[in-house]
């Protein structure tokens, strides 16, 4: 990131109310300290020889505020889960309540049904929340409050958050669900309304920037490695068993690699960030076809992004507006499935598409703990007053950081990095497809 880039966070206002949390700004007495609005994250960690020094770019710490822009027994508070399911919603909706209602004393929260649809005046009613009603709800998949794709009027959202008194509104999803908080935000700000707007990254994918680990990704990668190592088991029970598993990931592999690599029984994956070549002496089907001779069996993993330019099809786009794929996994079956008989090769080729199935489980202790932290510092960030912005998690640290910048572009797995690295160890593929 050039330090050029603004990282500065939008605020509705200086802090006028004290905060009810029992913190203070003593360090050593064994008690929670507020964060100071002053204190900042570095975002170069790493000097690497040759590459220019960045001393000027820094994240706002996120955390709990002394001085609060809203007084929180005359707040309203919503919250909203849009996009596709992912593990752990129901658990960020659970710990923002707890949040607001228990430690800021706010004392309505409403939960918006079906996405932004909710925010409109055909939709149905939210949701008051209770402590009653989020009681087990972290243990369940999917999300009580129902999702939705889709754009709604932008005006139409902010009439409605001004109808209902909302002072607060917590956007839970991926990018798509922030490039909406962000229309919102601006809306807001051009009507000069005192709402604070403030986002809680979900995907899968694990694709928005400035987020080490968006929550339900280790959730996804851990029910995806029980269906790779049902697709290896496959693969060995008969001969020349060939295992092919699509796994979601649009534009970014992150979860197939991430699967891979905690498997250990996976001997191909195909991401969207490496180009796939077909055919040749060094392309896919050659390592395939070489890999079948020598060892009898193999796993391919693929990701629905991945080889795209093979099938040149254009596919319109999603509610959401992004861009639909053609259908990866099964051209790759028949073409492998092709590729073996031309060459009088019988193969045992079973197709494994798990899709949604990965997404819809429960989070797992690792997530579950992502979520209520991602969920509780936003609700610091918003009760301070923020607005427009997302909770980061920049090196295991929680920072703030405007909307604009994190979905700005899609992060993306580097073909250089650790995790690839590890791709190609335990998988034994070429780095490249030639």
């Amino acid at each position: 990131m050039p330090p050029s880039v603004d990282t500065a966070i939008q605020t509705l206002g200086p802090g006028r109310f004290p905060s009810p949390l029992d913190l203070n700004t003593v360090r050593g007495d064994r008690i929670g300290n507020f964060v100071s609005e002053k204190t900042r994250v570095r975002h170069q960690v790493e000097i690497t020889p040759g590459v220019p020094v960045d001393d000027e770019t820094f994240f706002e710490k996120a955390g709990p505020r002394q001085k609060l822009f809203f007084e929180p027994r005359r707040t309203r508070a919503a919250l909203v889960t849009c996009g596709g399911l992912c593990p752990g919603l129901n658990n960020v909706i659970r710990s923002a309540f707890l949040e607001l209602h228990h430690n800021y004393g706010v004392p309505e929260v409403l939960g918006i049904r079906h996405g932004y649809q909710g925010l409109t005046f055909q939709s149905e009613p939210p949701l008051v929340l209770t402590p009653e009603m989020v009681d087990h709800i972290h243990r369940d998949g999917g999300t009580i409050l129902s999702s939705s794709r889709g754009q709604q009027s932008v005006a139409e959202m902010v009439d409605y958050l001004t109808d209902r008194r909302i002072d607060v509104l917590l956007c839970v999803g991926g990018d798509g669900t922030q490039r909406g908080a962000h229309d919102l935000a601006q809306e807001i700000t051009r009507r000069k309304l005192p709402i604070a707007v403030v986002g809680i990254p979900k995907t899968i994918d694990n694709d928005i920037q400035y987020v080490r680990q968006t929550f339900g990704f280790y959730s996804a990668i851990e029910s995806a490695r029980a269906i790779l190592d049902g697709a290896h088991c496959e693969s060995k029970g008969a001969p020349n068993g060939i295992g092919l598993v699509k796994l979601m990931g649009r534009d970014s592999g992150f979860i197939a690699a991430g699967a891979a690599v905690a498997s250990q029984e996976v001997n191909f994956v195909l991401v969207p960030e490496v180009p796939l070549r077909l055919d040749g002496p060094k392309g896919f089907l050659a390592a395939l076809h070489e890999r079948i001779t020598r060892r009898h069996h193999a796993v391919i993993v693929v990701a629905e992004g991945a080889g795209q330019d093979l099938l040149e099809a254009d596919n319109g786009v999603d509610k959401s507006g992004n861009r639909k794929k053609a259908d990866i996994g099964i051209y790759l079956r028949d073409r492998i499935a092709a590729d073996f008989k031309d060459k009088g090769t019988e193969v045992n080729l079973k197709y494994i598409d798990p899709s949604y199935v990965i997404r819809s489980v429960p989070a797992n202790s690792q997530d579950a703990r992502l979520c209520d932290g991602f969920a509780r510092h936003a609700v610091h960030a918003a009760m301070a007053g923020k607005t427009d912005l997302i909770i980061g998690d920049w090196y295991s640290v929680y920072v703030h950081v405007p909307i604009p910048l994190a979905t700005a572009s899609r992060k993306k797995v580097d073909p250089e990095s650790d995790l690839w690295h590890a791709v190609i160890a335990a998988t034994g593929q070429p780095q490249v497809w030639d």
